[in-house]
């Protein structure tokens, strides 16, 4: 690889680091109703763990080029337990708190697997229908998300920005036709020369005037220590990061196959990889607990970026989450940064999707669509899917750890398809 090209695929990564990191920490802000400060304190947070915990999940852990992001499926923890904090009649800091205690219970269960080796033994659960059914509704929740992002509200009418969304519209199709038609360079940085020209349309349109400025006159910050406060441990938080645990081995499991799918003469040593990769996602969960933010996790819809960019070496990687985690000690180049529009980079991250729903599609379909797997399939999928779309409100009143579960589809789904498939045995 020329050294042009490996500087020019690092910033690529980077880029798809950033447009990964900026999203759901501002959806979590307006959860919680944080300042405009706090929120940015909190992206600060999000892009040094992403890129540290990126790092040394590549160098250390599953050794691939695998982006850790906040987690859309924590993001929906995050969302459940603040109606519920409200409903206990906590504030808003004290149900993130008790969230904190949540991802240290979830990053020691995660450590103890991975450094014991005891994951191997529950790879018996995630069969190529737990995989791919976990795969297909996440690609839909966060399909669902990126879509949100895409849609800008005028500060003047109140109503939808039609303009802004129009050019995400362009921006997602234009990526999608240059990842699928370009040739050589044009289709290996088809992100990078969609987030780019997304950013300088929206500058022209008038549409760039989002920014985020970080309150800090420091030109070096190091990030804050439990600025949360410290974790209060519950009850209902401890139940739901222990079952939360198997989605978080699941999500584990299917970044790594995505990722031996997406990178060619590269399979073997699985075993060792979801080792590494899980005891690494442990002290990355910590690492989110110390830091206050949500936890990283590696992400499935990676290999979508690598599929369709074909950047499959490990050093431009690593050599991105190193800026990653050095720009993020720079609160005015965060601020900077951080301005990048959220239509784009959400334009950008749903394109990605759709290798990522393909490589769910076809770990479905690994095993003969029978009837027993059909029914098993459509039921996970279905019911999964349906809880998303039920109002916040219907659990309201139940018993705390039935709303933290009735309410995540993402983990109802994925474990209706592990209990049919433990239960509902295939004829030999």
């Amino acid at each position: 690889m020329k050294t042009e090209n490996k500087y020019l695929s690092a910033f690529q990564w980077f880029i798809y680091l950033l447009a990964n990191s900026i999203a759901l920490p501002i959806v979590i802000g307006n959860v919680f109703h944080l300042s405009a400060a706090e929120i940015s304190a909190l992206m600060q947070r999000t892009f040094f763990i992403v890129g540290l915990s990126s790092f040394i999940q590549a160098k250390f852990g599953h050794r691939y080029p695998i982006t850790d992001g906040p987690a859309g499926s924590w993001v929906s923890i995050f969302v459940i337990f603040a109606s519920i904090g409200t409903q206990q009649g906590l504030t808003m800091m004290e149900t993130l708190q008790t969230l904190e205690a949540g991802l240290i219970v979830a990053g020691l269960i995660l450590l103890l697997l991975g450094i014991t080796k005891w994951v191997r033994h529950l790879l018996f659960l995630f069969t190529p229908i737990v995989s791919g059914t976990f795969l297909f509704i996440l690609a839909i929740q966060l399909s669902g998300v990126f879509f949100k992002g895409m849609v800008s509200i005028d500060s003047n009418t109140g109503q939808m920005d039609g303009v802004s969304f129009l050019l995400a519209i362009c921006i997602f199709f234009f990526i999608i036709v240059l990842s699928s038609k370009a040739k050589g360079w044009l289709k290996n940085y088809a992100i990078l020369l969609g987030i780019l020209a997304g950013w300088i349309i929206f500058i022209i349109f008038g549409k760039s005037h989002r920014s985020i400025s970080i309150a800090s006159a420091d030109f070096i910050k190091l990030p804050e220590i439990f600025p949360w406060g410290l974790p209060t441990l519950t009850g209902g938080v401890l139940i739901t990061a222990i079952l939360f645990t198997f989605l978080l081995i699941s999500n584990t499991i299917a970044a790594i196959s995505a990722a031996e799918e997406a990178i060619p003469n590269n399979r073997g040593q699985f075993h060792d990889r979801l080792n590494g990769g899980t005891w690494i996602g442990g002290v990355s969960h910590l690492f989110s607990a110390v830091f206050s933010t949500i936890a990283v996790v590696p992400l499935p819809a990676t290999a979508g970026f690598v599929r369709l960019t074909k950047q499959y070496r490990i050093i431009p990687f690593l050599f991105a989450c190193g800026i990653m985690v050095i720009i993020s000690l720079s609160p005015s180049i965060v601020g900077f940064l951080a301005s990048l529009p959220l239509p784009v980079a959400s334009a950008a991250l749903l394109a990605t999707l759709i290798e990522m729903l393909g490589i769910a599609i076809r770990s479905l379909t690994k095993q003969p669509l029978n009837d027993r797997n059909i029914t098993i399939i459509g039921v996970s999928l279905l019911v999964g899917i349906g809880i998303m779309f039920l109002p916040d409100d219907i659990f309201n009143g139940l018993p705390s750890i039935i709303q933290n579960i009735g309410k995540n589809g993402l983990l109802v789904g994925t474990f209706l398809a592990i209990i049919f498939e433990q239960l509902w045995k295939p004829k030999e």
